[in-house]
């Protein structure tokens, strides 16, 4: 799908959002399910994978590094993988956008004889690699980059690892799972300690497969103790990615007249946290139809007044990702809403702290940077203005300004439109269906 370098969108005006949408797959759940459908012995069918290119990057990596790959007719994907078929690769391994491919890439080939070298585009260049590379060195791997191993590209050397106990110094589910990977190929237990609670996905598909793992609640955190083993292929579904729903959710808060039903949204551990934020704020938002096994449910949102709220502390882990539409959010709504303990957003593809003030100020909304977060006074009544956002190529600024736009008193022009290829491309024709 060919993704325009910038988009136009006209005010919602008198059209509300309403029906039912289906977000794109996962794209956490999905990196992770090629990842670990690569290194289960025997072939593993993968449904509803996202479509967006960092994961067709993960997805070109694993057969790089010797995984089969085969697509149906239905769009389901079929990994041949095993231990045993995993091999240096012949060339250097290009990760695209994707901070989480290559993090969790990093810890997969520390479990691989051999050399890779993982790079990506010119914001992975920026992002840091040092939360990686420190316990993948503890485990025994050899890890390079630029800045002493703290910038890609990556040089990993894999092989004759040791368990280890390691204690997450910030909370990163990409850190947990990349140590909990390279502890598949272990010599020993590896026990990952975190203080706050972040995405569950790897323990838990690695539970899928067979892995012998166990999470041990800690205080307000968990320990996760895996013990090395072969995993077992099998089938594995991919829900609607909560992040790329969260725009929607966003959008069905504050356009007037707005019900919609986002579908089989995963919703477990981790990753609902936009949705706790919003029910503060006063969002209708009810759960339908939930899956305690999956962890899933509908999503149904309808328009309405919102106020302003505080977030920060545990809870920002869980909604890092969201924090940019979150603004939209807060712009909207009736006084001013903080965003602290998010010093994270600054290395994202871009310093979002920065790039999401602009995009408020570009649309007449008053907002403050702070160097763990960002300060929002709403404009709850006033839509907000017509103008020009550019996204510096993050997709996320991007779709959170095309949701503002909806709200807007005159039409906006998004520049760098086509970063939305990264996690979302049909996120425009999307929109446009929602739209009556």
């Amino acid at each position: 799908m060919t993704v325009p370098r910038q988009l136009r969108v006209e005010p919602a005006g008198e059209r509300p959002l309403t029906g039912r949408l289906r977000a794109p797959g996962d794209k956490s759940i999905s990196h992770r399910a090629l990842l670990i459908g690569a290194r289960a012995e025997g072939r593993s069918r993968i449904r509803g994978l996202s479509n967006g290119d960092d994961v067709r990057h993960t997805l070109e990596a694993v057969q790089a590094l010797g995984a089969g790959a085969d697509k149906s007719a239905q769009g389901e994907i079929y990994i041949d993988g095993g231990q045993s078929r995993l091999h240096e690769p012949e060339a250097v391994i290009d990760v695209g956008n994707s901070g989480t491919g290559i993090r969790l890439l990093a810890g997969f080939v520390a479990n691989i004889d051999g050399l890779t070298v993982l790079e990506g585009d010119s914001s992975i260049a920026r992002r840091p690699m040092d939360r990686v590379a420190v316990p993948l060195r503890l485990m025994g791997a050899r890890v390079d980059g630029r800045h002493q191993g703290s910038l890609p590209p990556l040089v990993v050397r894999g092989g004759g690892l040791h368990g280890t106990e390691y204690r997450l110094p910030v909370p990163s589910a990409q850190v947990k799972s990349a140590v909990l990977l390279a502890g598949l190929g272990a010599d020993g237990p590896t026990t990952v300690h975190e203080g706050v609670p972040t995405r569950a996905h790897t323990e838990e598909m690695l539970a899928a497969a067979g892995a012998a793992i166990e999470v041990r609640s800690a205080g307000q955190g968990a320990s996760v103790v895996l013990s090395p083993g072969p995993l077992q292929a099998g089938d594995i579904d991919v829900p609607a990615d909560p992040s790329q729903a969260a725009f929607w959710a966003v959008a069905a808060c504050t356009v007037p007249g707005s019900d919609v039903v986002l579908e089989d949204v995963y919703v477990g551990r981790g990753r609902a946290g936009f949705l706790d934020v919003l029910v503060r704020m006063g969002a209708r938002v009810e759960l339908l139809n939930e899956d305690p096994v999956r962890h899933t449910a509908d999503i149904h949102v309808q328009a309405g007044p919102l106020v302003a709220t505080h977030v920060g502390g545990a809870e920002v882990p869980s909604l890092i990702d969201e924090i940019p539409v979150l603004c939209v959010a807060a712009a909207l709504a009736e006084g001013t809403t903080t965003f602290a303990d998010a010093a994270e957003l600054r290395v994202k593809e871009t310093d979002r702290v920065a790039t999401t003030v602009a995009l408020l100020h570009a649309l007449g909304v008053g907002a403050e940077p702070r160097a763990d977060g960002i300060v929002v006074t709403g404009r709850a009544g006033a839509p907000l203005s017509g103008g020009t956002v550019d996204s510096y190529g993050d997709h996320r600024i991007a779709m959170a300004a095309a949701v503002a736009a909806l709200c807007a008193g005159g039409p906006v022009t998004v520049k760098g439109w086509d970063a939305t290829a990264t996690s979302y491309p049909s996120f425009e024709e999307d929109m446009f269906r929602c739209l009556t």
